[in-house]
């Protein structure tokens, strides 16, 4: 398996990927594919940050990281992301893909200078990649969810010891 930088020419499979990825699961709006869309055209999106797992030229896995600031945006030093999607094709799903596509996207969020990642995700698998609970930081998502599926990991050990408040997400997770 490969993972690679998302192109212009991945974005159909993309989005069938999430759909199918996303088509069976409880707690979600099934909308996540519009949702990538729609960040691909935001000030948040940055290329190096859409990565696919590739497998016999497949697209199997695909991860997005985009810009959030937390709490007041004038006072915010840390650079901070936010994961959204995370989908594996159903077919390979229970294979290691999906930990496999954090840990490359932790990396080039490392080398980008992003201290900080936050997620609303499943509570008993993003753990085992050293999420936490925003609320162990004082951090709050800006809509109601389970306390234990609103998490983050940070990047770099420290970089959230002065960082509070609510996150702000792309006007386009709102849309």
């Amino acid at each position: 398996m490969q993972i690679g930088t998302e192109q212009a020419g991945d974005h159909k499979q993309v989005f069938s990927l999430i759909k199918n990825a996303f088509e069976k699961e409880e707690f979600t709006d099934h909308k996540e594919q519009y949702l990538v869309e729609r960040l691909r055209k935001s000030d948040a999106f940055l290329d190096e940050l859409s990565l696919v797992a590739l497998l016999d030229d497949r697209i199997v896995g695909y991860v997005l990281l985009t810009e959030i600031t937390v709490g007041n945006k004038q006072t915010s030093p840390a650079k901070i992301l936010a994961l959204a999607p995370l989908a594996v094709d159903p077919a390979y799903q229970r294979k290691g893909i999906g930990g496999q596509l954090m840990q490359a996207a932790h990396q080039k969020a490392k080398e980008l200078g992003y201290s900080a990642i936050v997620i609303l995700g499943h509570h008993l698998y993003y753990p085992k990649f050293g999420y936490e609970m925003t609320s162990k930081y004082g951090i709050t998502l800006p809509f109601e969810v389970p306390a234990e599926n609103s998490m983050l990991i940070e990047l770099i050990p420290g970089a959230l010891k002065d960082i509070h408040g609510t996150v702000n997400y792309a006007k386009e997770f709102y849309e």
